[in-house]
């Protein structure tokens, strides 16, 4: 009886599931690497919660009152916010920019060369 052809046949198949163990090892080791990415940005962000949350639990549960403080008598008497007029007194400023001011020299100083 010849032995051979099955002999062969056990190789290929040896060959086929050696090659398939080690692609397995190859996608573990992948899922372990993104795995340790994963928890490190979770304690990262755990890391930020208690950062961000920390001075909270510090505070009194109740604001405390704070004395008014006396005006300074030199001073003019404060004006409501509501009688200033967001940019009436700056520079109007234009959404997009003007393409015929935009390399305009505005000194006549002469230009350095």
């Amino acid at each position: 009886m010849n032995i051979q052809p099955l002999l062969d046949a056990l190789d290929l198949q040896e060959d086929a599931a050696r090659a398939h163990a080690d692609e397995l090892r190859a996608q573990i080791d992948d899922l372990q690497t993104r795995l340790r990415e994963a928890e490190t940005h979770l304690e990262h962000l755990a890391i930020t919660r208690q950062t961000v949350t920390g001075p909270a639990d510090r505070l009194p549960a109740v604001a405390p009152e704070l004395p008014e403080l006396p005006e300074h008598p030199d001073s003019p008497p404060s004006s409501p916010r509501s009688t200033i007029r967001p940019g009436r007194y700056g520079p109007r400023m234009s959404a997009k920019p003007s393409a015929t001011n935009c390399c305009r020299r505005t000194s006549k100083a002469p230009a350095p060369s």
